[in-house]
C-alpha cells in the first residue's frame, strides 16, 4: 500500500473514531450532571485536537509533494545513490558525508528553499527524522514566502 493510501485509510479511521468519541461527549453533556458535562467537554476536545493534527500532517505532506515536484522539474532533486546495507537501509557513514555537503549548501544560501529541501533529505537519510521534518518546514516556509 502506498503512503498516500495508508494516510487516507488512517484518516478515515480517525474520522470514525472522532465521530464515536464526539457522540460520547455529547451524551455526557446531555446528562446535565456537572461532572459529566465537564468530562463531556473534555472528551469533545480530543477529536478537535486530533482533527487539527491530522490536517496539519496532510498539509505538510502536500506541501512537501509540491516542493519535490517543483525541484524535480528544475532538475534539483538530490540523487539517491548512497550505498545501502543488506537490510536496505542507507549506510550511516555515507549519509553523514552527504549530509555535510548539503549542510554547507544551506549555510551558503540560507534563503533558498531548495537547499533546505535537500538538507531535509540528508537528515532523513542520516536517520534524524525530527530534524528532517523541521528542516522541511523551513523549506516550505521559505517557498511560500518567495
Amino acid at each position: 500500500m502506498t503512503a498516500k493510501r495508508t494516510a487516507l485509510v488512517l484518516a478515515v479511521v480517525f474520522v470514525v473514531y472522532a465521530v464515536l468519541l464526539g457522540w460520547r461527549g455529547v451524551l455526557l453533556i446531555g446528562t446535565g450532571d456537572p461532572v459529566a458535562v465537564g468530562l463531556g467537554i473534555a472528551v469533545l476536545v480530543i477529536p478537535v485536537l486530533g482533527a487539527y493534527l491530522v490536517w496539519r500532517e496532510f498539509r505538510f505532506g502536500r506541501s512537501t509533494e509540491v516542493l519535490a515536484r517543483e525541484l524535480e522539474a528544475a532538475g534539483g532533486l538530490p540523487v539517491d545513490d548512497l550505498p545501502r546495507r543488506p537490510s536496505g537501509r542507507i549506510d550511516r557513514a555515507a549519509a553523514d558525508a552527504a549530509f555535510e555537503k548539503y549542510r554547507a549548501e544551506a549555510e551558503a544560501a540560507p534563503d533558498d528553499w531548495r537547499v533546505w529541501f535537500r538538507l531535509s533529505t540528508a537528515y532523513d537519510a542520516a536517520g534524524d527524522r525530527r530534524r528532517a521534518r523541521a528542516t522541511m518546514r523551513t523549506a516550505i516556509a521559505q517557498h511560500d514566502r518567495g
